[in-house]
């Protein structure tokens, strides 16, 4: 029976340079909220049939982006690699409007939070189409796993 979702998402702790409590904040609300619901289905057949769960590992490895994907036993599945290229904007762009809304939740009214909090999204949201884009093809998910998986991708790219 396929069950096409994430059960388990690990990220390279040895690429993780830094992050703070916010954006810990941040990658532990968004591997939660990945685990409660998402749509993941990679879309090589290896012939036997097997369509899920998945079990995730998420690491940047020589300026690539790196996907490894197991099956519920842990044995692999495949391994897709994405260059970075593409995405090093939008993570520049997500991690400065990150920074204003945090700065803004401490310091500014709710007017201007929401306003940040709007660009930070829209930000977001069009990395997350970047991510469907890139994976057309290896890997049929919905929006909201690809919001996710995007976080999680910035947070592999945290410089001290």
């Amino acid at each position: 029976m396929a069950d096409p979702r994430i059960i388990d998402v690990t990220l390279d702790e040895a690429t993780i340079i830094w992050r703070n409590a916010d954006v810990e904040q941040e990658r532990r609300i968004a591997i939660f909220d990945l685990l409660e619901g998402n749509h993941f289905k990679p879309l090589r057949d290896m012939g036997d049939g097997y369509a899920g769960p998945w079990k995730l590992a998420i690491s940047v490895e020589e300026g690539r982006l790196v996907l490894a994907i197991g099956r519920e036993d842990g044995t692999p599945h495949e391994t897709i690699i994405l260059s970075l290229g593409r995405f090093r904007r939008p993570i520049r762009d997500y991690f400065a409007i990150c920074d204003s809304y945090y700065q803004a939740i401490r310091t500014s009214t709710a007017d201007q939070i929401e306003t940040v909090d709007m660009a930070r999204r829209a930000v977001h949201n069009e990395s997350a189409e970047l991510l469907m884009e890139r994976l057309d093809g290896k890997v049929e998910l919905d929006f909201d796993t690809a919001r996710r998986l995007f976080t999680l991708i910035c947070v592999l790219h945290i410089k001290g």
